[in-house]
């Protein structure tokens, strides 16, 4: 472990360095990641400092002991050495995990895109109830949600919406969302009282920069319309709304959330570019989850991932056979231990690759 850390420090030690250089400083792109880098191993560097010291402390006591000349030291020693102990396996772990090598992806910024599926208006009203749990969770973790588009569905919620999310290392947890989330409760509009199965599909598409896509304005067609819905006077009179299709892949995007026409267009570009890097990022997923058991969707989004069963109060996280009954936390927005779950058994998977089997 030792050996490792000494590693880290070096590498900590370059990057310290070239953080400070005009070069690297003037190249925006490049700046980001060795910021990024710089941080990260901050973070290992200070946990470091924590299990040297807890070594020190170890080997002192030690020699306190062996030593024996005085009773009430070799005592306290005792003690201070069990208590070091116990708490090396698990700043080890804790060590081992962070020196997992880090996905850059996981810093970004994200689209998430809901949109209803089999279930009629139910679906649509779930795919609200995803969008209130996901805005609080976000909200939860200080992290800033803007809605890029909406449709609307006739009995509420939503049949699509489309917004992004910015924050720290947002990617990194809200990956895990992409697939298709199930509900089993009865509707609103079920005379009988039976329970139903409704369903609606989650994409995270980890927001694209501009130098991570190259979009030549050739290739986008433009189209302008009225937009649809609740928004006042401009609505259906002005030509405000924004479709672009990429010709050479034929994805499109749109916005009509905005009543300016330069907003629609600028927010329906963010939404394109991040799906063409995620075409990009599903060959790589696919790539992966041929060589790992990936937790990550890899490209098949109707895999179905989670249940919320509101008869039971009960939601199933499929991937790793975990069962909360909590319902009514979850669907507020409390999905930390969800989302922690997912990420120590992706981690975990990650370190029997690096031949680190905890």
């Amino acid at each position: 472990m030792l050996d490792k850390l000494q590693i880290v420090k070096q590498r900590f030690d370059e990057v310290s360095d070239l953080i400070i250089q005009p070069d690297i400083m003037s190249d925006q792109k490049r700046y980001i990641q060795i910021n990024k880098e710089y941080k990260d191993l901050s973070a290992v560097m200070k946990i470091a400092d924590q299990y040297k010291g807890l070594l020190k402390n170890i080997e002192e006591a030690k020699e306190i002991i062996a030593d024996g000349s005085d009773a009430e030291m070799t005592e306290m020693a005792k003690m201070e050495l069990d208590e070091a102990t116990a708490q090396l396996p698990k700043l080890e772990d804790d060590i081992k995990f962070m020196l997992i090598p880090k996905d850059p992806d996981d810093a970004k910024n994200v689209i998430v895109e809901i949109r209803a599926g089999t279930g009629g208006d139910e679906a649509s009203i779930f795919a609200g109830d995803l969008y209130r749990m996901y805005t609080k969770y976000c909200s939860d973790k200080g992290w800033k949600t803007e809605v890029e588009d909406i449709s609307e569905g006739t009995s509420g919620g939503f049949k699509e919406i489309i917004f992004s999310v910015s924050g720290e290392d947002v990617y990194g947890d809200m990956k895990f969302e992409s697939g298709v989330h199930r509900v089993q409760r009865v509707p609103q509009t079920e005379t009988q009282g039976r329970v139903h199965t409704s369903a609606a599909t989650v994409m995270v598409l980890p927001e694209a920069e501009e130098f991570d896509v190259e979009l030549k304005p050739s290739d986008i067609r433009v189209d302008y319309f009225c937009s649809s819905g609740p928004g006042g006077q401009s609505v259906n009179t002005t030509y405000s709304a924004v479709r672009l299709t990429h010709v050479p892949t034929g994805l499109v995007a749109q916005c009509q959330d905005q009543k300016s026409q330069h907003k629609n267009k600028e927010k329906a570009m963010k939404v394109l570019r991040s799906r063409l890097y995620e075409q990009e990022l599903e060959k790589k997923l696919a790539a992966d989850s041929a060589k790992r058991n990936s937790l990550v969707a890899s490209g098949d989004r109707s895999a179905k991932i989670r249940t919320y069963n509101y008869p039971q109060g009960r939601v199933t996280e499929h991937r790793i056979g975990l069962t909360l009954y909590d319902l009514s936390n979850v669907i507020n927005g409390d999905i930390h231990k969800i989302v922690d779950e997912l990420k120590l058994a992706e981690n975990t998977e990650k370190l029997k690759e690096l031949g680190e089997v905890l």
